[in-house]
């Protein structure tokens, strides 16, 4: 961890349990780096980019546990919006921020959305692109806001319309990038689309279903969506990004653009926590779905979450989890072949081994040193190497 500050991320907090109890947490480095002042504590909540995706879909599978709807069910029953005939067409890559034509063996194809399940976007296999500039639609069919340097709102000060026309954009807008069930592509628009579905089905804004069915159960008391306008000090929260579209450095502001130009609440980007409160919800799934006397999942909703079902032995998928894969895992050499976990663009990671009864939640914010993914990647799996060491 020493090892990492000032090179790959300049705070973090680790956080290790195991068989329940913590037995490892530090906090490394300062919130200000260049003036080493306010030093990162425990306590620090840090932005989860997509570790979020982890709660919406345990806050999805509450409701299908409550028989509100179930994984064969399609989109369009609950979000009827989503309906329709649209083109296999171009995607946006997220960091070189140019188009991404379609594969050419569907390119000139039609997906009916009416066949997408919720399965498929558990499973990151709908179909929808990885990522769309969602952020800079305005509204309406072919509208922009959002550019740079022209005053962009805080996340709490977006309009809930521009809100909803955004959401519209993945409806009304966006093609498809492939047929749904024909591969696995990693997709934020599913999860947003996941997070939507929620709110539908709960009758409720997504933030108030998120606190109701996950956070207020397992007794997380610092994770929230934007925390700047619920209780937060912006001298506590863990820093990211010098934004290039907002042209400030983000504090207590998701970084996720897309997050930010939905009011900071979405399904898969958005919310901020400590090390502690995400290891929470590791030990949840460790335990069957089970926490500190209180259960939120039955122990199979939570076999079939942490199980393979889709993709290959590189990419292998479970409902919102990941597993380890064959060649190459932000878990490191030696977690068991059990293991699933997630990772988040800011630098944040939850793996769990059921096998060695390991919880292991790593934050930091390493896009404060800009996006380039390599350093993060080469220090997840060596960090989570030395857990196991240490702890063997």
């Amino acid at each position: 961890m020493q090892s990492g500050v000032g090179r790959v991320f300049p705070a973090a907090v680790l956080h290790v349990r195991q068989a329940g109890t913590t037995i490892f947490e530090r906090a490394y480095g300062y919130l200000d780096p260049q003036a080493r002042r306010h030093p990162t504590r425990p306590a620090s909540p840090f932005d989860l980019a997509s570790l979020t995706k982890l709660f919406t879909a345990t806050a999805f599978m509450a409701l299908v546990e409550a028989r509100r709807v179930a994984l064969e069910t399609p989109v369009a029953e609950v979000l009827p919006e989503f309906a329709g005939r649209r083109p296999i067409g171009p995607a946006e890559d997220p960091l070189a921020g140019i188009t991404v034509p379609p594969d050419p063996q569907f390119a000139g194809q039609e997906v009916d959305a009416g066949t997408v399940t919720f399965w498929h976007l558990l499973t990151h296999t709908s179909g929808l692109a990885a990522w769309r500039s969602l952020y800079r639609e305005e509204g309406g069919k072919g509208g922009k806001e959002g550019k740079e340097g022209e005053g962009v709102p805080l996340p709490h000060q977006v309009e809930a319309g521009v809100r909803v026309r955004r959401i519209a954009a993945i409806y009304e807008q966006y093609g498809f990038a492939y047929p749904p069930g024909e591969r696995v592509v990693y997709s934020d628009l599913g999860f947003i689309v996941l997070g939507e579905a929620v709110a539908r089905l709960a009758g409720m804004p997504l933030e108030a279903c998120m606190r109701q069915a996950v956070l207020e159960p397992l007794g997380l008391r610092t994770t929230t969506y934007n925390p700047l306008v619920n209780g937060c000090s912006p001298t506590q929260i863990v820093p990211t990004e010098l934004c290039a579209w907002r042209q400030r450095r983000c504090i207590g502001e998701v970084h996720d653009e897309n997050s930010a130009g939905l009011g900071g609440v979405a399904g898969h980007a958005g919310l901020f926590s400590t090390a502690a409160e995400v290891a929470t919800l590791g030990q949840l799934y460790l335990n069957g779905g089970i926490y500190n006397g209180t259960r939120l999942l039955r122990p199979e909703t939570v076999a079939e979450m942490v199980r393979v079902q889709a993709g290959d032995d590189e990419n292998p998928r479970g409902l919102g989890w990941l597993q380890r894969s064959a060649s190459y895992s932000s878990s490191g050499h030696y977690f068991g072949p059990r293991s699933f976990g997630h990772t988040g663009f800011t630098g944040t990671s939850l793996w769990v081994d059921p096998d060695r009864q390991l919880v292991v939640a790593l934050l930091t914010n390493r896009v404060y040193y800009g996006r380039d993914p390599e350093p993060i990647q080469d220090f997840r799996p060596r960090l989570h190497d030395a857990v196991v060491m240490r702890n063997s």
